[in-house]
């Protein structure tokens, strides 16, 4: 049965294409059905919308991208936007503190919360004492927590963002905080599909946009509307499994694998031949062929082994508190190495997320900066003396922040209206501070941000302009594309 359109219902093969197929025997037809498996389907050459050429619409400051994603919520007061007002005004609620603003109708909503006993009797949000110490690091002073002082001792090379804010107050702001857009909204393409959409390969042998790390369902996908191909590659930092589906089938040995595959090379290259200007079939050739190299290049990046001593101390691979994470942040530094343009690495998923602090925030945070902070101080440092981090966008991040009262005896909640990320690298400004919250970490009240402008400036370092990224048909909101942070900017 077909349709008006030529193409056969319920398979999306235009007609052309299907006795074109025909004509190329049974291999044609298994290329042919491979590719519809994978949701390819041919266009009319009229209808062809042609992607990027891959070069940066202007010059760049950075190549890479490091994306470093704490899931669960990180408490912005007990990280990088210490409080001491908390401590001094525990267990009061905001509305017997001076920072009760009675025009601004969330923290009266909060002045509320706070009389009204829980189902234990106890009032909740009330202000609750900062859980750590904190100290001013660095040539430039900057105060930050006592959970991080190898992160501190990186401080001259960071911008620690402290304005920021979002508007999904559970955890689907993960999604938000990658694709800029509410999950009631839709599914739309993340900041890394955008980068891998925009920009050409650094490296024919490895994906130019990996994954690191468990992601949760509702946030396990990148390219969206944009396609497949513009999703993250999981990789696992295991040389000895790093990929699903990463090693020859059927005990083949890897030069009976090279005959296969030399084999359906020039399969392909006939199919190129007959479909020149068909832009979904080349994509998964040329993926097809990625697929293989990687099987070779990808365990020899993750071969960590043949690093120093020295340097597997610097990322904490001695201390077993920090071995995993410290391995990650190792094989981030050797992609990049190798040319891989967006590295997303994602810590603590499982549920909410690891950093989700509703109870025993001290142990909580305490426990999970303990595995992170050295490897992400390892990590800047050991690009820095590499020359890598003048090249490379460093991001520490989290989906929202954590209320500055109370919840139960000794948690924060989801907190989105103020809270801090840090970038460093590839032509960002080190050693300052951009944007503030009020005195309690409540608000962000100074050159507040939503989550696309961290979006607009490592695409505006990458050397793109997101509007000249849309796709026909998809149009995109303002608040989509977000502004730079200029002020951070070298």
């Amino acid at each position: 049965m077909t349709r008006d359109d030529g193409c056969q219902a319920g398979h999306g093969v235009h007609r052309r294409a299907f006795l074109s197929d025909m004509g190329m025997g049974f291999t044609g037809l298994a290329l042919g059905s491979m590719l519809a498996r994978d949701g390819v389907t041919r266009a009319e050459s009229s209808t062809v919308w042609t992607p990027p050429t891959g070069d940066p619409h202007f010059t760049p400051k950075a190549k890479s991208v490091i994306w470093l994603f704490m899931n669960g919520g990180v408490s912005q007061v007990e990280s990088f936007d210490p409080k001491p007002e908390l401590t001094k005004y525990a267990g009061k609620s905001i509305n017997e503190t001076p920072y009760l603003d009675v025009q601004n109708p969330e923290k009266l909503k909060l002045a509320r919360v706070t009389v009204i006993n829980d189902a234990n009797g106890q009032q909740r949000n009330k202000l609750y004492p900062l859980q750590v110490g904190f100290r001013k690091y660095g040539e430039s002073g900057i105060e930050l927590s006592d959970w991080v002082p190898h992160v501190g001792d990186c401080v001259d090379d960071l911008a620690v963002i402290r304005s920021m804010y979002t508007t999904d107050d559970n955890h689907g702001a993960q999604t938000q905080f990658h694709s800029g857009r509410h999950m009631l909204d839709g599914e739309f393409p993340t900041l890394g599909a955008w980068v891998h959409y925009g920009l050409g390969t650094l490296n024919d042998n490895l994906p130019q946009f990996i994954s690191i790390g468990k992601r949760e369902y509702w946030n396990a996908k990148d390219g969206h509307y944009l396609g497949p191909a513009h999703d993250a590659i999981p990789i696992r930092v295991d040389p000895g499994n790093p990929l699903d589906f990463g090693q020859p089938a059927n005990g083949q040995t890897r030069a009976e694998q090279q005959v296969g595959f030399d084999l359906v090379g020039r399969l392909n290259r006939l199919k190129g031949v007959e479909y020149p200007d068909d832009p979904a079939l080349n994509a998964r050739i040329k993926a097809y062929e990625l697929a293989f190299r990687m099987q070779t290049s990808v365990p020899d990046v993750l071969n960590l082994n043949i690093e120093t001593e020295d340097t597997q101390k610097l990322y904490g691979l001695d201390d077993p508190a920090t071995r995993d994470f410290g391995m990650q942040m190792l094989a981030a530094r050797r992609f990049v190495e190798q040319g891989v343009r967006f590295i997303q690495v994602q810590h603590g998923a499982g549920g909410a997320g690891a950093w989700d602090a509703h109870g025993a925030l001290k142990a909580n945070h305490s426990g999970n900066f303990k595995a992170v902070d050295k490897p992400i101080a390892g990590l800047l440092k050991d690009l820095k003396q590499r020359g890598l981090l003048d090249s490379t966008i460093v991001l520490f991040a989290s989906e929202f922040g954590r209320t500055p009262g109370s919840q139960g005896a000794d948690g924060r909640d989801h907190h989105i209206f103020g809270f801090s990320v840090w970038m460093a690298g590839g032509g960002i400004k080190g050693g300052l501070v951009h944007g503030a919250t009020d005195e309690i970490g409540f608000h962000a009240v100074e050159n507040r941000h939503y989550v696309t402008d961290i979006h607009a400036t490592i695409l505006h370092q990458m050397g793109l302009d997101s509007r000249q990224l849309e796709v026909p048909g998809r149009k995109r909101l303002d608040i989509d594309h977000g502004k730079p942070i200029l002020e951070i900017l070298s």
